[in-house]
């Protein structure tokens, strides 16, 4: 007997579709959801702090690892500094063996210049190469003493990079270079950029950007690069040296500019170097066009930094 067709049982499919969900369910899972990411914090001897994804990943031996929120915070001394920085610092160390390679080359010129300082593997002037006895002290009688040599005049060895002098085709009078150092100081209200002096440093340092004094500087020097022209004034109160060690950083941009090139950095008035006491100096340093005096910009002058916008938005902007 057969049933009526609305009564009949049809195959259902449901079974299917489920086993369907049941098959689609773990690869969306596997697809939408991110992958379990496992990473180890430490610190290690050096102070430096790692993140890495695997303890084979651990850069240094005897490391301590801590969970993220028990990192000790960071001492200023282990922040990291600009390469350029650090660069700068190791050109000028005069242990780096690259700069004893010169130095010895002036060593040993001058004593050949001197004709008395011999150099290691050749045989002193005077002495027989094949006994190593000077004839002039074997035939000195018994308790004469022979005359002593006369002292060779060796040069001092020098540093690589020349100081720049004051710019003589700027051709400002005493009063505009005093308006300049009046602008500096006067900028540090809105623009504050000052290294002031420490314990064992008698100078105060200052930077500020003229925009009134930039067009002077081009009118003078056409081959200026297009970016920001900026003032440094450093006045010393009591004796001190001062040497414009600067490096400038923003973003992933350093720069620091080559005092022998006036071009980068120059000198208006007074010296680098050796300052007595209220001796002042007053220069400027030409920015890379990249860099912005409107947006942060990190100043580091020898070991120390500082953070500031040296041309700040007008009030109401």
């Amino acid at each position: 007997m057969r049933l009526p067709s609305s009564l009949q049982r049809r195959p259902s499919r449901r079974p299917v579709a489920l086993a369907g969900r049941a098959l689609a369910l773990p690869l969306l899972l596997g697809w939408g959801a991110p992958a379990a990411a496992e990473s180890i914090t430490g610190v290690c001897p050096d102070g430096s702090i790692y993140i890495v994804q695997s303890a084979a990943a651990i850069p240094c031996r005897g490391s301590k690892q801590v969970d993220p929120g028990d990192v000790p915070p960071i001492k200023p001394e282990f922040l990291p500094r600009p390469y350029a920085w650090e660069l700068f610092n190791r050109q000028q160390d005069p242990n780096n063996p690259y700069n004893l390679i010169d130095a010895a080359a002036q060593i040993r010129d001058a004593g050949a210049a001197g004709a008395g300082v011999p150099v290691a593997g050749e045989t002193p002037p005077g002495v027989d190469p094949r006994t190593g006895v000077d004839p002039q002290t074997a035939m000195t009688p018994p308790g004469v003493t022979p005359p002593a040599p006369e002292p060779v005049q060796t040069a001092a060895v020098r540093p690589t990079h020349r100081a720049p002098e004051p710019d003589p085709d700027l051709g400002l009078s005493d009063q505009e270079i005093r308006d300049l150092l009046l602008i500096v100081e006067l900028a540090q209200r809105s623009a504050p950029a000052a290294f002031p002096p420490e314990e064992g440093n008698a100078l105060t340092v200052l930077l500020a950007q003229s925009t009134a004094f930039e067009p002077r500087l081009r009118q003078a020097r056409s081959s200026l690069p297009s970016g920001s022209v900026l003032l440094f004034a450093a006045v010393a109160a009591d004796d001190a040296d001062f040497h414009p060690n600067l490096t400038f950083v923003q973003g992933h941009e350093a720069y620091q500019p080559e005092p022998a090139n006036p071009d980068q950095l120059g000198v208006i008035r007074g010296r680098l170097g050796s300052l007595e006491a209220d001796e002042a100096v007053l220069g400027y340093v030409v920015l890379p066009s990249r860099m912005d005096t409107g947006k942060p910009l990190d100043i580091y002058w020898n070991d120390r930094m500082l953070t500031t916008v040296l041309q700040p938005p007008a009030p109401g902007r």
